[in-house]
């Protein structure tokens, strides 16, 4: 795993097409902005296994 620091309003990139931004620092809790092409499919964890769990129990 890479580990990164970064602050708000500073940015990563994945790739050339994806594009991670900090937007908010609030206690506990960071708002991330993903700018990614249409095509890539983007989902909080929690929302993937479920969606990976339904898949797997057909």
């Amino acid at each position: 795993m890479l580990v990164l620091s970064r602050r708000k309003d500073e940015s990563l990139f994945i790739g050339e097409d994806i594009r991670v931004t900090i937007l908010d620092i609030r206690g506990g809790q960071v708002r991330v902005g993903i700018t990614a092409p249409e095509s890539i499919k983007v989902f909080r964890e929690e929302v993937y296994d479920r969606i990976k769990d339904d898949h797997g129990n057909k």
